[in-house]
């Protein structure tokens, strides 16, 4: 019916020799396609959980302006490559890869799509098209380590890792100079799965542990494995990335958890108003609200809390700093000076224990 109007009206503007400038018609905007890749699967109570709550956080936001999608079980090998490749060629100009073994994959795809944008957690290779973000882990790590040392009784610490890449060993190194920090005494055990995500895996890891004296394990792993384990057997553990304490409330003291959404809002916008840039290195901390404290369990004594909200309060606002020294590593070599703080280099390339961790790092 209206064209059948706009058709009238220019014949009688053509009868009357007249010349018509005929509106154009609107057409909505197309949404901004963003898409997800996660490493394990949305129902993981982790790592993989808090990145998807934060984009259903995103599309909340941001509405009908961006259309997200996600892949999940997406392995770090060539086979990511491949999703990589098609969630390009399907037209999403925003790709977040959100686990460290995407890195190579993501080069060769970026380099063959240089008009969608990539961002990538925890990895240290940009370019003119890729974005690197990571969470400030070490502050929670730390934290936990505060807390770790104020409770245990056996002195003895357990940490599950899962692969020794500079970003989970920032995290062990920096729970045992919490845990030193207010508990000199302190010794940590670790084992490594090497593996993200496999409950089996992290299960008998913290049973070892256990068995070897530990009353307080963390973990860098997916899982709420150990703290299942430390829920049966009466001892301690700490949630990362989701707040676990619903597979032990006796159990879990604290946790380090994430909230992705105010990065990913913010990176977003950025792309619809035309700012976004790559060859950037972002990460976000406490202060930030990207690293948010999972609740402290009510039977952490008051003096303990105290000790916790201090270095807490100190953390963000720059006056602590988990890698100031002086620091040892576990051979006894003095590895940051007192007085001086890691360098950049050592931090982002960090590939020793300090004092207090037993045993070598696996090669």
């Amino acid at each position: 019916m209206e064209l059948r109007k706009i058709w009238n009206a220019l014949r009688v503007c053509v009868a009357a020799g007249l010349t018509a400038t005929l509106p154009a018609p609107a057409f909505a905007a197309e949404p901004l396609k963003v898409a997800f890749v996660y490493l394990g699967p949305v129902s993981d109570g982790g790592w993989t959980q808090q990145h998807d709550v934060a984009r259903k956080k995103l599309e909340a936001a941001l509405g009908s302006a961006i259309k997200t999608t996600y892949v999940e079980n997406v392995p770090e090998t060539a086979d990511s490559e491949r999703v990589f490749r098609q969630l390009a060629a399907d037209g999403n100009k925003l790709i977040f890869a959100t686990s460290f073994g995407y890195m190579e994959p993501l080069q060769k795809v970026a380099k063959l799509f240089p008009d969608v944008k990539f961002e990538h957690v925890n990895g240290f290779k940009t370019a003119a098209n890729i974005s690197v973000y990571e969470p400030r882990f070490e502050e929670g790590f730390y934290l936990i380590g505060v807390i770790a040392g104020q409770m245990t009784k056996t002195n003895t610490l357990g940490f599950i890792g899962s692969f020794p890449i500079p970003s989970v060993m920032r995290n062990i190194d920096s729970m045992t100079l919490g845990a030193q920090s207010v508990n000199p005494k302190i010794k940590m055990k670790p084992i490594w799965v090497n593996t993200w995500y496999d409950p089996g895996k992290e299960r008998q890891a913290a049973d070892t542990l256990i068995a070897q004296g530990a009353d307080a394990v963390a973990q860098n792993t997916d899982s709420p494995a150990s703290i299942q384990a430390a829920q049966e057997k009466g001892t301690y553990a700490f949630s990362i990335d989701a707040d676990m304490s619903s597979f032990g409330k006796k159990a879990q003291l604290t946790g380090t958890t994430e909230d992705w959404s105010g990065y990913y809002i913010a990176e977003t916008k950025k792309v619809l108003d035309g700012t976004w840039n790559g060859n950037r290195h972002t990460r976000w901390g406490l202060k930030e609200g990207l690293v948010v404290m999972a609740p402290l369990n009510s039977d952490i004594p008051p003096e303990a809390v105290k000790v916790f909200e201090d270095k807490k309060a100190k953390l963000i606002s720059g006056e602590l700093n988990p890698f100031a020294g002086p620091i040892k590593d576990n051979g006894g070599k003095e590895m940051v000076a007192a007085g001086s703080i890691m360098p950049a280099a050592t931090f982002n390339s960090l590939n020793w224990y300090v004092e207090g961790i037993e045993g070598s790092v696996p090669k």
